[in-house]
C-alpha cells in the first residue's frame, strides 16, 4: 500500500511530451540501423527481378496445364 502513495500521478502534459519523445527516439534509432543497411546495386535489382518474373511465368505455365489437364479430366469423367 505504501508503494502505490508514494507514485506520483504522471500529468497528462507529461504523458504526451514522453508519447512523442519515444516515437521521436524510435525513429531515430530506425533511420541509424538503415545507414547500417547494404543496399543492392541497380544491375542487382534487375536481375532479382527477373528471376522473379522468370519463376512467375513458369509457375503460371505449370498451374495452367495442371488445370487444363484436370478440367479435361473431369469432362472425360462426366461423359462417361
Amino acid at each position: 500500500m505504501a508503494n502505490a502513495e508514494k507514485k506520483e500521478k504522471i500529468g497528462f502534459f507529461k504523458r504526451i511530451g514522453n508519447f512523442f519523445k519515444r516515437i521521436g527516439r524510435f525513429f531515430k534509432n530506425m533511420w541509424h540501423e538503415l545507414k547500417k543497411v547494404t543496399w543492392p546495386t541497380g544491375k542487382d535489382v534487375l536481375n532479382y527481378s527477373l528471376v522473379v518474373f522468370a519463376f512467375m511465368v513458369i509457375m503460371g505455365v505449370i498451374i495452367g496445364v495442371i488445370d487444363f489437364g484436370s478440367g479435361a479430366l473431369i469432362d472425360w469423367i462426366i461423359k462417361l
